[in-house]
């Protein structure tokens, strides 16, 4: 019983001095964070409340990573870490001899099917036209040669001088000189008229699809080259020519990161406790061991609007990992440069309230 009695005891002295120090290090920080609140241009700092909470430098786009839309090996990437990049810039090829291919066989199909249009709209050349009219002479000709030798026979065949068949073979020959130039003027009357509207419908058509053909491969084409999405720098390089990337929505395979530095934001976990005296345009500071007491200063530009875990551990040994925090977003003043990524200390100067809503409250 005895030693039952000890055991809570100790038991309740650790948790006393675990609390003890906890609040200890939470004071520390902010009375450190108090001591360290006087700025130039903003009197009367010292001894406002702070609500602290730690942070991640990001850039002002946030990390983007820039992967391919297809998968296949890389060519060549054409940027190093640090890099500054464009909007549109080309990153990173990959292997594309089998697309540029089909794009040149989708671009010589589309020349086959316009030129096919073209002879239907436009009709026959003028010299296959005069071919076609010399034909067309050539057979009358013919035809009214054979014509009065059949008249011919067939007197001397009534006169009894020739016979029934040989009068006979003469009309086939007139028949099949007739045919012929039916068949000749036939041939001279599609060349000199227009188009019929169908066989002109059927070549638009023919044109389409070969044009939605070359789209597909030009796009296809495309996709093999890696551009930028935004003007940024290069934060990341993960992968170098000849290694093969996936497009996968389920493991990510990125080439680069990218990030806008040109405004630099934190990224805060504000405290469940403390989120109701955050707000919009609040003035706050970061901190890093690696800079000292210097301060970089901002305001409050974005707050969340869902409670979750901690995504941000300060490894400290009284820190507390089940509460919940709310994702705050500081914006640093122009000129600030931080490594991004970089851990750090947030303090938020809490917003005073007016004299008409704290009497209000009180109602």
């Amino acid at each position: 019983m005895k030693t039952r009695t000890t055991a809570i005891a100790a038991l309740m002295v650790g948790t006393g001095l675990v609390a003890a120090l906890f609040l200890i290090s939470r004071g520390k920080a902010w009375s450190q964070a108090d001591a360290r609140a006087s700025k130039p241009g903003y009197s009367g700092l010292v001894g406002m409340d702070l609500v602290a909470g730690p942070g991640l430098v990001e850039p002002l786009s946030e990390d983007i990573h820039v992967g391919s839309e297809i998968s296949g090996n890389l060519k060549s990437v054409l940027i190093e870490e640090g890099e500054v990049v464009r909007h549109g810039q080309v990153l990173a090829i990959l292997q594309n001899d089998d697309q540029q291919a089909e794009v040149a066989s989708a671009e010589a199909d589309l020349a086959a099917k316009e030129a096919d249009l073209h002879k239907i709209v436009n009709g026959a050349r003028t010299e296959e036209r005069r071919e076609a009219l010399a034909s067309v002479y050539e057979a009358q000709a013919i035809m009214e040669n054979a014509r009065a030798e059949m008249e011919r026979r067939w007197k001397l065949y009534r006169a009894a001088v020739v016979s029934r068949e040989e009068a006979d073979r003469y009309e086939r020959q007139f028949n099949v000189a007739k045919a012929r130039y039916d068949e000749a003027a036939q041939h001279y009357a599609v060349l000199v008229h227009p188009a019929r509207e169908e066989d002109v419908a059927r070549g638009k058509a023919e044109v389409a699809l070969a044009k939605a053909r070359l789209d597909g491969a030009r796009a296809r084409y495309a996709k093999t080259f890696v551009r930028s999405p935004i003007d940024g720098v290069v934060l990341r390089k993960h992968h170098q020519p000849g290694e093969s990337v996936t497009n996968s929505s389920i493991s990510p395979d990125p080439v680069v990161t990218l990030g806008n530095e040109r405004v630099l934001r934190v990224r805060v976990d504000v405290d469940e406790n403390d989120v109701a005296q955050v707000h919009l345009g609040d003035r706050a500071y970061v901190t890093a061991d690696a800079y000292g007491s210097r301060r970089f200063w901002g305001h409050v530009v974005r707050i969340g609007q869902e409670m979750g875990p901690k995504n941000i551990r300060t490894e400290q040994p009284t820190e507390r990992v089940d509460k919940k925090i709310l994702e705050t977003m500081v914006q640093l003043d122009d000129g600030h440069k931080l490594p991004i990524g970089l851990r750090v200390d947030t303090f938020i100067l809490i917003s005073q309230p007016s004299v008409e809503s704290a009497s209000q409250s009180r109602r």
